[in-house]
């Protein structure tokens, strides 16, 4: 049997095919219907590069070796098509995948953040290939209509931040250093004449967010001379209850840097209502102008209540006999720290750093008149406007105010 087949097959040679058949061949491979090992194998054209041949000598195309290995057929585009697809839809099931363990274990909502800057990149042509909103909205999971909707509602938080900006930038013209809760305090009457809805957590991610929060200044230079061979006097505040004004004044003496060298602020504050009674702004601590202070807050005093405390530390100047004898001549008692710890004087150092931080007087000023004028306005603007958490955000003149007419009216003082 073997041998009647061996005996059957006929070897062909390239006049066995006729010249139109070679032609039709060469028209359909170049035409994209079969690859050329297709045609050999459907017309048993015998040899490997029998149809190849072909193709050099009568196609209209390029058939050299090394251009043959880089011709795409239209099977081989399909396949590698098919592939390309199987890829990004494994891609997108992946991206979907990491997208929904990032919104329901961080709280990202990332589809959500990204909507509006996506569609309007493809609307702006920023990206090639731009996409109908509806196709965009829907691949993020959303509608049309959101999109347009969302696009007027971030219009109007637009608008809304805007007139927050303008309103804080306003109020801190005033107050430079205002915190949060305190602009907020201030801003509520404005807020609601705006039809503004903003809390205190809204406003402050609000000036997280554009940069305005208020960091506080951390710095300290000692300036309190307590070696000396002058009496001091006892602690007379510990676990004292203070609840009316002028019961305790506290003091305490600070730097001012100028261009022409130092100068140095001294504040009398009453405790309970935390406004400055007093204050001077001098070259030099020595006591003959240091005490002027003293004689401020005497004078603006409006209650005459017995057994008022001045408490300190134990500088020089408030030991001497100068300051001593003023206090006594108006029956103020003396009242020290006793270890020169200054959390036994703390709302009198908490007085110099807010007037340092918040009124500008922590900056390096041009002059000494400078330094004058620029207390005067702080400790106007610490009394009349800046409203004080302690004080369930009322300023301290109100308090002390109101306080000393009440007492005045019930006849206790």
């Amino acid at each position: 049997m073997k041998d009647q087949e061996i005996k059957s097959y006929h070897r062909r040679t390239q006049k066995d095919y006729s010249l139109a058949f070679k032609l039709e061949i060469v028209d359909a491979v170049e035409k994209g219907e079969l690859t050329y090992k297709q045609a050999q194998l459907r017309y048993g054209i015998q040899g490997r590069s029998t149809v190849l041949v072909w193709l050099r000598k009568h196609g209209r195309l390029d058939w050299k070796e090394s251009e043959l290995m880089k011709r795409d057929t239209p099977s081989k585009k399909i396949k590698e098509l098919e592939k390309k697809l199987k890829r990004l839809e494994q891609e997108k099931e992946i991206l979907n995948r990491a997208i929904d363990i990032a919104d329901s274990q961080f709280h990202t909502d990332i589809r959500k953040k990204v909507f509006e800057p996506v569609i309007r990149s493809y609307k702006a042509g920023s990206v090639r290939g731009g996409y109908p909103v509806k196709f965009v909205a829907n691949t993020l999971g959303y509608s049309r209509q959101y999109f347009y909707k969302h696009c007027k509602e971030q219009a109007l938080q637009a608008a809304q931040e805007a007139a927050v900006k303008k309103l804080v930038e306003k109020e801190r013209k005033v107050l430079s250093r205002l915190g949060g809760r305190k602009l907020h305090h201030q801003l509520r009457d404005s807020f609601q004449a705006q039809q503004i809805k903003m809390g205190r957590d809204k406003l402050f991610d609000f000036l997280r967010n554009h940069q305005l929060l208020i960091w506080p200044k951390r710095r300290y230079v000692q300036t309190t001379m307590s070696k000396h061979w002058l009496r001091k006097y006892p602690n007379l505040l510990k676990n004292r209850t203070v609840d009316q004004p002028d019961q305790v004044w506290v003091s305490d003496i600070t730097y001012l840097k100028t261009d022409e060298g130092n100068c140095y602020l001294n504040l009398v504050t009453d405790v309970y209502s935390r406004k400055i009674m007093g204050y001077v702004v001098a070259d030099s601590m020595e006591a003959v102008q240091m005490k002027q202070a003293l004689q401020m807050a005497i004078k603006h005093r409006q209650t005459k209540t017995d057994g008022l405390i001045h408490h300190s530390d134990r500088g020089l100047q408030y030991c001497s006999a100068e300051y001593v004898g003023l206090a006594s001549s108006h029956a103020i008692t003396m009242s020290m720290t006793e270890q020169s710890d200054p959390y036994e004087n703390a709302l009198a150092e908490r007085m110099n750093r807010t007037l340092k931080e918040e009124f500008g007087l922590g900056n390096r000023l041009k002059s000494k008149l400078h330094a004058k004028l620029l207390a005067e306005e702080a400790v106007n603007l610490y009394n009349n406007y800046r409203p004080h958490l302690s004080l369930q955000m009322q300023t301290p003149q109100c308090v002390y105010k109101q306080k000393s007419q009440l007492l005045m009216q019930l006849g206790s003082v």
